[in-house]
């Protein structure tokens, strides 16, 4: 992987997201959040759930009992339990995929159908905050597996591509930014950017360097931009209303307007 990257993505300089950097506002420490390019939507990232239904136990339950039964040991930090004060909500950082047999994708419309919670609540972001009806002292169902944060999963990503190569071109120049989070800020000064076709993307996704997706993707005419934040949920994709309409009424992907963060 790390050949067909280097051969199809070179680096680009670091100067290459400076216009991104005046357009958001932002450090770019956790990636650069663009605005409405004019029109925007966000791509939810996946759920899943166990096709046998419900589960008794949340994952804080669970690690609990797995700590009782000494199949597990606690978290310490010198003599510090941080076990006893913290709360395993479930979910994770960085890539992830379709976790195989007996789960199927869970729908963010769906659940929020179940519960009775909004898809995303009115002034937030795809994130934690979400589904608070979905889980148990903020810890959700261990049949159900929640979105990992900083990272679209591969079956996202793939999509996501796809539908921008159908839009662009698979010759479209595009630039990638791994903003520090992705390396987890080991590295401040060192800006990640490279440089290559929309058509050769996919590899974007198992860069050997990180176990994130990439913080921004844009196209080197700035027609489009998207940004995968450290902290959230889901991947803000800004351009034109054409293409945003697209990623909407696309079936596969789960896309939905927030109006408070166009």
């Amino acid at each position: 992987m790390l050949n067909a990257l280097t051969e199809l993505w070179s680096p680009a300089p670091a100067t290459a997201v400076d216009w991104l950097r005046e357009l958001s506002g932002e450090d770019g420490l956790t990636g650069f959040m663009p605005p409405a390019m004019p029109d925007a939507a966000w791509v939810l990232n996946a759920l899943y759930e166990h096709e046998r239904g419900p589960a008794d136990l949340t994952y804080h339950e669970h690690h609990q009992a797995q700590i009782a039964e000494g199949v597990v040991e606690p978290h310490m930090i010198g003599d510090f339990d941080l076990d006893a004060v913290s709360v395993t909500m479930g979910g994770g950082l960085g890539r992830a995929e379709h976790p195989g047999p007996g789960r199927r994708r869970l729908r963010w419309a769906e659940l929020a159908e179940r519960v009775g919670d909004p898809i995303v609540p009115d002034g937030l972001l795809p994130c934690f905050r979400c589904f608070p009806s979905a889980t148990k002292d903020d810890s959700w169902p261990l049949d159900i597996i929640p979105p990992t944060e900083g990272a679209l999963d591969r079956e996202t990503w793939t999509r996501l591509i796809g539908l921008l190569v159908e839009h662009s071109g698979p010759d479209t120049p595009c630039v990638a930014f791994f903003g520090p989070a992705t390396r987890r800020f080991e590295d401040y000064e060192t800006v990640r950017v490279l440089t290559g076709r929309l058509g050769d993307a996919a590899v974007l996704y198992d860069d050997p360097e990180t176990c994130f997706s990439p913080s921004n993707v844009w196209a080197a005419d700035h027609s489009w931009c998207f940004c995968t934040d450290y902290d959230l949920w889901g991947t803000k994709v800004a351009g034109s209303p054409e293409l945003i309409g697209t990623l909407l009424n696309d079936t596969e992907l789960e896309a939905v307007r927030l109006p408070w963060a166009a």
